[in-house]
């Protein structure tokens, strides 16, 4: 069954964790977001929302489609002045044109059933001269081979039907460069890297993690007794017992706002 991010038991699944440093450096390359107004659309629990503004962005708004998630960003940033959350939808937020100099989306393109209408909405919520990014993995980004960083690879070894299934719903690399061609963006440009999802401890860190799903939606399309199996096959692939440090493979998309 799919991830329902409307549920109460879901609220903290995108939300605790630590930012890699690798990603913080790959956005400052991109945009200085000093002074700037900053949105973060399928902002989730505003984990990245957060981020945002401690980077020095004047002003941070988190959009998501899920009230829970947006209470829950609202709980964990009451202490930051500079950060508020609205729900809505990515493909018609509601908001004023030209409203930010940055619009950020992570992990949201694969989620929406048609594309070009989130990227059209980006552009009209866009300053002029502004940078739009947008966070996610293409196809390419999933395959490669299972290891004690890729975690991610033992779930399609044990069901290949993952990978299927990961492979209709993740966006590819040309596909949204023609969309943000035709939604009037310029200036496109796209690199690939790994980032450092998390750092456990020990084997029992990351099989607690892996039995609760955090931040991992494709999890939600195994059942119970499937997770268990998953864990134990990825508990006897891997050699080492202490701090497994996993990393995602990621694709970033920027594209300008020109005069």
């Amino acid at each position: 069954m799919p991830i329902n991010f409307h549920n109460v038991e879901n609220r903290f699944s995108y939300s605790n964790r630590q930012v890699d440093p690798e990603w913080i450096k790959n956005i400052l390359a991109i945009a200085n977001p000093q002074g700037k107004q900053v949105l973060d659309i399928g902002c989730g629990g505003g984990l990245y929302t957060r981020v945002w503004a401690q980077l020095g962005a004047s002003n941070v708004l988190g959009i998501d489609f899920s009230e829970v998630m947006i209470q829950t960003a609202r709980d964990l940033s009451a202490n930051i002045p500079n950060i508020s959350f609205s729900v809505g939808d990515a493909t018609l937020t509601g908001l004023d044109d030209k409203l930010a100099d940055i619009i950020f989306e992570r992990a949201l393109i694969h989620h929406v059933s048609d594309i070009s209408s989130c990227l059209n909405e980006a552009f009209r919520l866009l300053k002029t001269g502004g940078i739009y990014i947008v966070q996610d993995r293409t196809p390419d980004d999933i395959v490669p081979p299972a290891s004690e960083e890729h975690i991610r690879g033992y779930f399609f070894e044990k069901f290949p039907h993952l990978l299927e299934f990961e492979h209709k719903r993740r966006p590819h690399l040309n596909k949204v460069k023609e969309e943000l061609i035709k939604s009037g963006f310029s200036d496109i440009r796209t690199f690939s890297f790994w980032e450092t999802r998390k750092i456990y401890p020990s084997m029992a860190d990351l099989t607690t993690d892996l039995r609760e799903r955090k931040g991992r939606s494709i999890l939600h399309e195994i059942n119970d007794i499937q997770l268990e199996n998953l864990i134990t096959y990825i508990s006897s692939s891997i050699r080492s017992k202490e701090t497994i440090i996993e990393k995602d493979r990621w694709t970033i998309w920027t594209a300008l706002k020109s005069p």
